[in-house]
């Protein structure tokens, strides 16, 4: 009994300096040992985003202050059709090329001049189904304001309720892919301050405008407006101006079937296409 008693003690001692050593060894290794040479900058994980991870946020600045996604839907509004507003003291005017792209489209299902209230319209130039949105927006404020208020909106209102939305795109988490809207609206109407022209676009952004022009032609369709526009010109005057600048940027010749007009004095009218006609007769 002695003799198992003095191998088992050292049995036990053996295995003690054993897992001691293994310990030991296991310490040595996972210690970092110090490194005399510092890493070379470059070799630094990067700091800051490249501009294809800021395109990726739509409420993501670049260390310029720009907001990618909002410079983009105003770059997409450059390649839609033209739109023409002019504001008189009669009321206003809209006019926009309707692009047709094939002959078996039928032209009056392109529509491109819409009414958000009786006494307001506007004309778009961008991506229609975004322009569809802002108009129903549109329309449900006017309505709940006629409601409320026993008054119509007013133009400015009306408009400010539209670029609200516009502001709103990236918000909540329901709308986390949602985009800015690649639109941009003439909104013409009259209210108790007269005739009112305002142009808004993607980023929320509107301005008061006695004529304007949007679209794939616009730079030189504001150069036009610019030579001839008066602002004691009639309504009259004011149509044929339109149509005159929409002749000189549109590619295809001017027919009532790819032009849409419409005025607001102090109603809403769209123009049939006997009356589009009669006005390309006076150019």
């Amino acid at each position: 009994m002695g003799t198992w008693a003095v191998e088992g003690s050292r049995g036990r001692e053996e295995r003690e300096k054993t897992l001691g050593r293994v310990s030991h060894s296991h310490r040595t290794l996972l210690t970092p040992s110090p490194s005399p040479i510092s890493p070379h900058p470059r070799c630094a994980p990067a700091m800051f985003l490249t501009r294809s991870e800021y395109d990726r946020g739509v409420n993501t600045f670049s260390p310029e202050g720009r907001l990618f996604q909002v410079e983009y839907a105003i770059e997409a509004i450059k390649l839609g059709s033209t739109a023409v507003g002019l504001k008189t003291k009669e009321g206003v005017v809209l006019a926009v090329e309707k692009r047709i792209t094939s002959v078996l489209l039928e032209p009056t299902s392109v529509e491109k001049i819409m009414e958000i209230d009786e006494h307001i319209g506007c004309a778009m130039s961008g991506l229609t189904a975004d322009a569809r949105t802002l108009v129903e927006h549109g329309r449900v404020e006017t309505q709940n304001h006629r409601f409320s208020y026993n008054e119509p909106m007013t133009v400015e209102s009306t408009t400010q309720a539209l670029c609200d939305l516009a502001l709103r795109f990236g918000e909540g988490d329901e709308e986390s892919m949602s985009r800015p809207f690649g639109v941009s609206l003439l909104i013409a109407g009259h209210d108790e301050t007269g005739p009112c022209l305002y142009h808004t676009d993607p980023s929320g952004t509107f301005w008061q405008c006695d004529a304007k022009a949007i679209g794939s032609g616009s730079e030189g369709a504001d150069t036009s407006l610019q030579e001839h526009f008066n602002k004691n010109m009639t309504l009259e005057e004011a149509e044929t101006l339109a149509l005159s600048t929409l002749k000189q940027v549109m590619e295809e010749k001017v027919t009532s079937s790819n032009v849409d007009i419409a005025k607001v004095a102090p109603k809403y009218h769209l123009y049939t296409p006997e009356e589009v006609e009669a006005v390309i007769q006076r150019l």
